[in-house]
């Protein structure tokens, strides 16, 4: 059994500096890495997460390995994946070589068959994602998890304030679109935590937070043609101030504008209304009366 006592955790400015500095890495901004610094803010991130000696974890974007130490201390099994190639001596031959119960990938995790690890390394059950995303890669990434049909059990992920606040916020708020309307139709989001930039080396412009996307096992809404739906929410919110009139008919094919108009008055709905004004529910009513 490994001693954990003994391992030299890396979430401090002090220790992550000596592994940067050993390996001569330089940080890549197209990667988008800002490194954790806090180990107390690491901690609770996983305890936020819920991970126990039962779960399967998959880290998207390890860096050096601060967070993942810290998951394959309260976890069954971690597969850490990580598209820096630079990083992947340091994880495999330092960080976290006393560890036997994590796996490291080098590959582009929008690229990954995660559903195939999730079949071989948890027996198709689901699993619990983990992250510090890079902030111009968030949206891809959680789409991807949910669209794929990943078999979750939860996301919990460190991403930029703003993002954060919008996939949690209702309409007729600046922040609700899209993502909004995307991420509570799979989850239910709660923001756990908030992230000063100082927490983090090289220090971020913005500050961050840690939201819980905990996903619904089955789905909450009765939806004729997700699709559908998907491509309604999308073309909504394409020109925030065009009515949904003008912006959806241009945007879904095969749906007139008199389908639109009729599908709208016989929900009450103006036919001036926008797309920031509908609720989750709302939308999912007018794409099941288009769905012929």
């Amino acid at each position: 059994m490994t001693d954990y006592d003994n391992i030299m955790h890396l979430a401090n400015p002090t220790n992550t500096i000596a592994v940067l500095n050993r390996y001569g890495f330089n940080f890549q901004k197209k990667f988008g890495q800002n490194f954790l610094i806090d180990e107390n803010i690491v901690e609770k991130i996983v305890r936020e997460a819920g991970v126990t000696k039962d779960d399967f974890v998959l880290e998207i974007g390890p860096g050096i390995g601060t967070m993942t130490q810290i998951l394959c201390e309260n976890a069954r099994e971690v597969v850490a994946v990580e598209i820096d190639t630079k990083l992947i001596p340091i994880l495999k031959e330092d960080t976290l070589r006393y560890y036997d119960n994590v796996t490291v990938i080098n590959e582009d995790i929008l690229k990954l068959d995660i559903n195939k690890i999730v079949e071989e390394k948890n027996n198709g059950k689901p699993i619990k994602v983990v992250a510090n995303l890079p902030y111009y890669i968030t949206t891809p990434i959680i789409m991807g998890l949910f669209e794929n049909h990943v078999a979750l059990d939860s996301i919990t992920i460190m991403v930029q304030k703003e993002v954060a606040d919008r996939m949690q916020v209702g309409p007729g708020t600046k922040d609700y679109g899209a993502l909004s309307l995307a991420v509570q139709y799979y989850a239910k989001p709660e923001i756990v935590l908030n992230v000063p930039a100082s927490c983090f080396m090289p220090r971020p412009n913005v500050d961050s937070a840690v939201i819980r996307l905990n996903r619904y096992q089955t789905p909450a809404y009765n939806v004729k043609n997700e699709k559908l739906l998907f491509n309604l929410i999308k073309a909504s919110f394409l020109q925030r101030r065009k009515t949904m009139l003008n912006s959806v008919s241009n945007g879904l094919g095969n749906v007139t504008k008199e389908d639109l108009a009729n599908a709208l008055e016989s929900m009450g709905l103006p036919k001036t209304v926008r797309g920031e004004a509908l609720t989750l529910e709302q939308f999912v009513e007018l794409s099941n009366l288009l769905a012929k």
